[in-house]
């Protein structure tokens, strides 16, 4: 865990949770249903690889903004993304979705501790209101956001989390945020909208080397760990 020392820190009220590899366990949905999507648009198959190897590299980001950079025209990324949106939640649907361990018990445990939970995705709203559906998860979180709710800009970019900032009011200022994922955009859009903590978590896309390098101050095993880290940090604060 890599604490940054320089910083004392009180009164984290406001917790922004990633979704899939963060609170979600997804098994390699992303992958899947995106094959799905690029084969029903017609996509060459032997682009395939190459285009798998960028959502691999680029997990976390907006999916519009993956397809839009694959596809090139809008039209064409538009279609892409309905299509995958069509095919996650049909996936979904099959009961292949699951919680992180511990998450359910985590997002509990902070707002117990007073603290505002907020969870967000790059997905659409229908696919976040179905993974939601899935797992029971409806009412769960204080809030619940996607890139539409924050002026349709996803991740890298802190909309969403300066969004969740702007429409609960649960702080005063955004080093009280809290800002968790699995990404390395995670800890981008975190660390562009100076959230106190930038926690990054080990049980998904990216490594620890690569979510420091980002910008996260602290890495954890997962999101379960989570309430014991800000407890600590405000009992040293």
């Amino acid at each position: 865990m890599n604490a940054d020392t320089t910083t004392h820190l009180s009164d984290l009220n406001l917790v922004v949770l990633d979704m899939a590899g963060t609170t979600v366990a997804d098994g390699g949905l992303v992958e899947q249903a995106f094959a799905a999507a690029a084969e029903r648009i017609g996509a060459a198959p032997e682009s395939m690889p190459g285009m798998l190897d960028h959502v691999r590299a680029t997990m976390g980001e907006s999916k519009i903004t993956v397809f839009r950079h694959l596809f090139g025209d809008e039209a064409r990324a538009q279609a892409a993304n309905k299509a995958f949106e069509v095919a996650y939640g049909e996936l979904v649907d099959g009961g292949r979705i699951a919680e992180i361990p511990g998450a359910r018990s985590a997002v509990e445990t902070l707002r117990e501790q007073g603290r505002t939970v907020v969870l967000t995705t790059g997905f659409a709203r229908v696919t976040q209101d179905a993974i939601l559906d899935a797992l029971g998860w409806q009412g769960l979180a204080d809030l619940t956001l996607c890139p539409a709710d924050a002026g349709g800009r996803g991740r890298p970019y802190p909309d969403m989390v300066l969004a969740a900032f702007l429409r609960t009011g649960a702080v005063d200022g955004v080093r009280q945020i809290v800002a968790a994922g699995d990404t390395s955009y995670d800890m981008v859009s975190g660390a562009r909208a100076g959230a106190g903590v930038v926690a990054g978590v080990r049980t998904g896309a990216h490594d620890e080397p690569q979510l420091t390098a980002n910008g996260a101050t602290h890495v954890l095993g997962s999101v379960a760990e989570l309430p014991a880290l800000l407890a600590q940090l405000e009992d040293d604060a």
